[in-house]
């Protein structure tokens, strides 16, 4: 008897640490960019750290920055649909037609403040299209700064100014913004932009001011042209995903740490990372000597006029797949709004 409780005591003493470490989780976190950059150093490592400290060190990140999980940042979607990656920052705009109504809050002067539109984009999405978010639990959704146009070598000032001009821009409806005001739009991830600038592959991107020290933006170009009024000129989505199934696996103590560090609050701090980064980023280009401008007022109600049709586009496609494309507008633009007061 005392021999069976021996070996039952020996038993239970070699499984306690087994048992202990599967309480342990590492989480695999992958982006595009590099680890320098703000949304690594700013928003990505505080929040893997904040979830270490709530969970007493039972949830870990493990960072992949720069693809370092291999492929190419259109691919991160998939990468988190199909555990490659647990948890994965990126753009909808990457993966055209797979967001295709909470992509309205990337229609030209829709959206307002960033943390307001975050707040906005999260009320939305969960209202009308977590259809789009299959496979993955969403930890936060949101907008960065405004999109500035950076120019290699000329000074923008009116729409004949851009007319021809290639241009990079992030997304599907930037393409289209791009195209009616002009300019000859060339899509493609950030990562790809400094080449293309550097070569003169593009005249000119459209990024917001955080991305710039990263990028070397500041380098690359000579002119910065700000759109400046209560609306964003052009936005872009991103969002902050995990893995359904990883999500599903955790004991309730765990996944009550990560829905604690979920949802539009969040979604909003991180937009107000991505704004301070912005301030810093049109800091060293200012810094640079580059002539950091304003498109005058005047020029602004061009440019909305000519960008109208690109909602009015989209608004179309929408109701052709037999929702009401003009109420999740103006729902959109109200939300956004809304919250911004």
């Amino acid at each position: 008897m005392k021999l069976r409780r021996l070996a039952l005591g020996i038993a239970l003493a070699t499984l306690a640490p087994v048992a202990a470490h599967a309480q342990e989780v590492v989480l695999k976190v992958a982006h595009f960019l590099p680890p320098v950059s703000p949304a690594h150093t700013k928003f990505i490592a505080p929040w893997c750290d904040k979830i270490a400290a709530e969970s007493q060190g039972k949830l870990k990140c493990q960072i992949y920055p720069a693809m370092q999980l291999g492929g190419t940042p259109p691919q991160l979607l998939s990468q988190v649909r199909d555990g490659v990656a647990d948890i994965v920052w990126t753009l909808p705009g990457y993966t055209p037609g797979r967001f295709p109504l909470s992509e309205v809050f990337e229609l030209p002067f829709a959206t307002t403040t960033p943390e307001a539109t975050s707040r906005a984009l999260w009320d939305f999405i969960h209202k009308n299209a977590m259809k789009e978010f299959a496979g993955m639990k969403p930890i936060a959704t949101w907008v960065p700064g405004p999109y500035v146009f950076h120019f290699r070598d000329k000074q923008v000032k009116t729409l004949d100014d851009l007319k021809g001009m290639k241009v990079r821009a992030p997304s599907r409806l930037g393409n289209k913004m791009l195209s009616s005001l002009g300019a000859t739009p060339v899509g493609m991830p950030v990562p790809q932009m400094a080449e293309s600038l550097s070569k003169g592959v593009i005249e000119g991107a459209m990024i917001p001011w955080e991305v710039v020290p990263s990028t070397k933006t500041h380098e690359l170009t000579k002119f910065n042209m700000e759109v400046a009024g209560d609306r964003a000129m052009l936005t872009s989505t991103m969002i902050f995903v995990m893995n359904q199934k990883k999500y599903d696996s955790l004991p309730a103590e765990l996944k009550k740490v990560i829905d604690d560090n979920s949802g539009r609050d969040v979604s909003a701090w991180v937009s107000t990372q991505f704004r301070e980064a912005d301030a810093a980023g049109r800091k060293l280009t200012v810094e640079r000597g580059n002539t950091v401008y304003s498109l005058a007022p005047e020029e602004v109600s061009k440019w909305e006029a000519a960008t109208k049709p690109v909602t009015e586009e989209w608004i179309k496609e929408v109701s052709s797949k037999g929702v009401d494309g003009k109420k999740l507008y103006d729902e959109a633009v109200s939300l956004s709004q809304g919250y911004a007061k």
